[in-house]
């Protein structure tokens, strides 16, 4: 369906080559997935990364629509009888979907307009004379259609100017040049609804509100078309009539004459009635989109970076889901992850059974020989923390706070039903926040990613692109870390490069009857799971201690054959080269380099070879909050330690320790202008603040940013 066309298209677009963007279609024609090609077809695409990937795999999507349109219009057209070849030719080498809608507007059945009406009473002949042709006394020749549809000669003119109106506002030049003022100069104005002030105060800043659209943060945007669904504003995105008229007449050949007036007035009639009310749609909608996606574009790299937050690793966790009234939920993990035991604690008033709690919490610590402290920072997190450190204080065992956001989604989830169908959500939430610990990434994928909390409008953007951007960053960070074959749960492998839900559930059978998998070739042994899919997850699966060793590294099996031959070259055998970096050292890529491994999969595979299975994510360690636990504590001028935990285009929200986060604007984050809170910060990243204001009323904390580690 694609050709030379439309890569030349895409590759303008991306500012990719064309070259690269034919090898990447045809690898998504062959059903290959964008981790696959970015970390193992990096030849083919010049070493493009999933973002562009993906990106080029809408632009593909987007023309293949395109095409599919065009058969609809062509075929529309031919069966009017009026597809001429030079429309044919606009058509076929139109890659614009709204030029496209524009040569078929024309043609495109109508329901009954004024026009229409026009012309079946017979005034086509008289628009005509008085649009084109010009050369009549428009008021004399009205006056011989006259009869009981018209009944004097200005009914007449006006029918016939309804005429001429369609004819300009279904003309493809004067819609573009219209877009192009409207792109250049609209102005996004919002005006109060009547009797909606109390109602709409959270939007006050926008009772009056004008703002050149080009300049209008999306963030911005996102707010004002929330007030005008929730019928709180009026809203308007269009450019001044002063420069729309204009550009329409200059579209049109008038003379000077007496058609002239008639003219005019068609052409402003035109733009008011038929013209301003798409074209402003148009742009509500595309304006809309964008900031859609940059809201969208927030959601995703925040949620990429909790998703990349350092893990503790496989040790046996202690987690605590903290409570007043109905006391602190108690489990303890093992080291991968299985619940071993669960009890409720009661050390916070009404009961203030502290030593008790006490003894029962060191008891459990004794048991199982807990290596780390796990708890969630909801409601009693803090005292929760401090009477655990007091408990542990001649211990040496470290205390983490955890985000619990989307705990309580998933204790309440048929996945954690499923998990712990004997339990109730209560255990299930305090299993999640010690799992959380132990691997944020493999416990966060249970949840739905707009649950966990680090979104901008994620309710007003556009859920099936939303639902679509989440999850293929989920399948990224799940396959840039990688998965343990053998222990990973069947929501982790789901997003595994190649799988999906089936498959993935047919893997935890087949690791269920035969215990354990010893080779990444045995995955073809799995029920459906064929060659192609094998090619596509293989590489992202591990295998520790298993009979090929090759098989806990990053390096695909396609890629044995030649590690082999490294190992052969240098005399020595594949155990001997993998984790040793002065070995590796010693090879020279460009010895090994082939028509289809070049020297990008070389070097990636000597990476591996350096430190094989190295987790990009780092270590967790702990953080320390400062001594206060309530907005009340907060003074204007204190400095105290926070962490990110969430980051959206006009700043940064900070957990200082309290119920509320606070919130440091873009323009407290540095002494220079800063155009995106992501260029300072990270999500979870460790930061000091000072309090500019506090708004105990409104639950409103305003922070500087002092210094980030």
């Amino acid at each position: 369906m694609l050709n030379d066309k439309h890569f030349s298209y895409l590759s303008d677009a991306q500012g990719v080559p064309t070259k690269a963007i034919k090898a990447v279609f045809q690898l998504f024609e062959d059903k290959a997935t964008i981790p696959f090609i970015a970390r193992y077809r990096k030849e083919a695409t010049g070493s493009l990364d999933e973002v562009v990937l993906e990106s080029i795999w809408k632009g593909i999507q987007q023309l293949k629509d395109l095409e599919r349109r065009k058969q609809t219009v062509l075929s529309t057209i031919e069966e009017q009888g009026k597809l001429s070849a030079v429309l044919k030719d606009k058509i076929v080498n139109c890659l614009s979907p709204s030029l496209l809608e524009d040569l078929y507007l024309p043609y495109k059945p109508k329901r009954k307009t004024r026009a229409s009406v026009a012309r079946e009473n017979g005034l086509e002949p008289l628009a005509e004379r008085i649009f084109v042709h010009q050369n009549i006394q428009p008021h004399i020749i009205a006056k011989q259609y006259r009869g009981k549809s018209y009944e004097d000669s200005e009914a007449v003119l006006q029918a016939a100017r309804d005429i001429i109106a369609e004819w300009i506002a279904e003309d493809n030049h004067c819609r573009s040049a219209l877009r192009q003022v409207f792109e250049k100069h609209s102005v996004i104005s919002a005006k109060l609804v009547k009797g909606k002030e109390e109602q709409g105060q959270k939007y006050r800043d926008y009772f009056d509100y004008n703002e050149k659209l080009s300049r209008c943060p999306s963030h911005r945007l996102l707010a004002i078309r929330r007030a005008e669904s929730e019928g709180i504003l009026k809203v308007k995105i269009q450019p001044d009539q002063d420069r729309t008229i204009p550009i329409i007449i200059r579209q049109v050949n008038i003379k000077n004459g007496p058609c002239k007036p008639q003219i005019l007035m068609a052409i402003e009639d035109a733009y008011k009635r038929l013209l301003l009310p798409g074209i402003e749609t148009e742009f509500k909608n595309s304006s809309k989109a964008k900031a859609d996606q940059v809201a969208i574009s927030v959601f995703r790299e925040n949620l990429k970076q909790l998703l990349l937050q350092p893990p503790l690793g496989n040790k046996t966790v202690l987690a605590l889901d903290p409570g007043f009234r109905t006391g602190c939920k108690v489990v303890v993990l093992n080291d991968i992850g299985e619940l071993c035991e669960d009890t409720v604690v009661y050390p916070h008033p009404p009961q203030s059974q502290v030593h008790k709690s006490q003894d029962v919490l060191m008891a459990l610590i004794a048991k199982y020989k807990v290596e780390a402290i796990a708890i969630g920072n909801g409601t009693a997190g803090r005292e929760t923390m401090k009477w655990v450190s007091e408990t542990l204080k001649d211990a040496n065992i470290k205390i983490f706070m955890v985000n619990e956001a989307g705990a309580s989604v998933y204790s309440a989830s048929k996945v954690a039903r499923e998990e712990f169908p004997n339990k109730d959500a209560t255990v299930r939430g305090a299993v999640s926040i010690g799992r959380r610990l132990m691997d944020p990434l493999a416990e966060l994928v249970k949840i739905d990613a707009k649950s966990i909390g680090v979104g901008q409008y994620q309710h007003d953007v556009d859920q099936r692109q939303l639902k679509e951007g989440l999850d293929q960053t989920v399948v990224n960070c799940v396959n840039a870390v990688g998965v343990n074959l053998n222990t990973a749960s069947k929501h982790l492998l789901s997003y595994v490069s190649g799988l999906g839900p089936t498959l993935a559930q047919n893997i935890v059978d087949y690791r269920q009857a035969y215990q354990s998998f010893k080779t990444r070739k045995e995955l073809l042994k799995v029920k459906r799971l064929g060659e192609k899919a094998y090619e596509q997850c293989a590489g992202f699966l591990r295998i520790v201690n298993g009979e090929q060793p090759l098989d806990a590294t990053a390096i695909h099996p396609e890629r044995y054959g030649l590690v082999n031959k490294m190992a052969k070259d240098l005399n020595i055998s594949v155990m001997q080269l993998i984790g040793n970096p002065d070995v590796a050292n010693k090879i020279d890529p460009a010895i090994y380099i082939r028509p289809d491994t070049g020297r990008e999969t070389i070097e990636d595979i000597l990476k591996e070879l350096k430190k094989p299975g190295l987790d990009i994510r780092g270590e967790a360690d702990t953080f320390q909050f400062a001594e206060v636990y309530d907005i009340n504590d907060l003074e204007v001028g204190m400095t105290l330690p926070g962490k990110i935990t969430n980051l959206t285009n006009f700043g940064a929200f900070v957990d200082i320790g309290i119920k509320q986060d606070g919130m440091i604007h873009i323009s407290q984050m540095a002494d220079r202008f800063v155009s995106n809170p992501s260029e300072i910060v990270s999500l979870g990243q460790s930061v000091h603040v000072r309090v500019l204001d506090v708004d105990t009323p409104r639950h409103r904390i305003q922070l500087q940013l002092i210094s980030a580690t």
